[in-house]
Parts: C-alpha cells; sequence; structure tokens
C-alpha cells in the first residue's frame, strides 16, 4: 500500500488557456486599450464609434482566432524565435547554411 503512486486528479478547469471574449486575453486586452486610446485622443463621436466598430473586429476576428486553436499566438511566437533555427529549405539547400543560434 505504501509503495502505490498517489493518484491526483487533474481538472480540465486547471489546464484551460485563459481567454477573453473568446479570444486570447493579452491581445483583446491589448485592442481594447489601442481603441481607447484612438478614442480618447480626439474626443469626437466619430472617433468613438470607428474605435468601438474596430474593437468590435478586432474581438470577432481574435474570438474566430481562439476557437481554431487558443494557443494560436504563443506557436507563432515560438514559430518566429525558432526560424534561424529551421530554415525553409530542404536538401541540398541546407547544406552550407548555419543558424546564428549557434
Amino acid at each position: 500500500m505504501e509503495n502505490q503512486p498517489v493518484f491526483t486528479p487533474m481538472r480540465a478547469s486547471l489546464n484551460r488557456p485563459q481567454l477573453l471574449m473568446g479570444g486570447d486575453r493579452e491581445l483583446v486586452l491589448l485592442s481594447g486599450l489601442l481603441a481607447a486610446l484612438m478614442a480618447v485622443s480626439v474626443m469626437s463621436f466619430l472617433s468613438f464609434l470607428i474605435a468601438g466598430s474596430s474593437f468590435m473586429a478586432v474581438v470577432a476576428v481574435l474570438a474566430r482566432m481562439g476557437k481554431d486553436d487558443p494557443l494560436m499566438r504563443k506557436v507563432y511566437a515560438r514559430h518566429l524565435s525558432y526560424k534561424d533555427f529551421y530554415p525553409a529549405k530542404s536538401g541540398v539547400a541546407v547544406a552550407g547554411k548555419t543558424s546564428r543560434r549557434g
């Protein structure tokens, strides 16, 4: 009995990505901040209307992106960081290429 491993249940709510309004939390908050800055910088009715509509459009795109893959932003950021390490060439074309990572 003492040699048995301890079973720890993993709840799905602890493992879910954090989404806000269906999109990535950080990107939605950043787009809201940019829309608010755009609206407040001009302080006219038209600027508030344009900022609100652009914010809703960006949130719709982010919600669709979050529905397809909630971790798409992190995957793309990692793809960009490894771009030099994994060049988009194969075979003989990559033989003489060295990466900056060492």
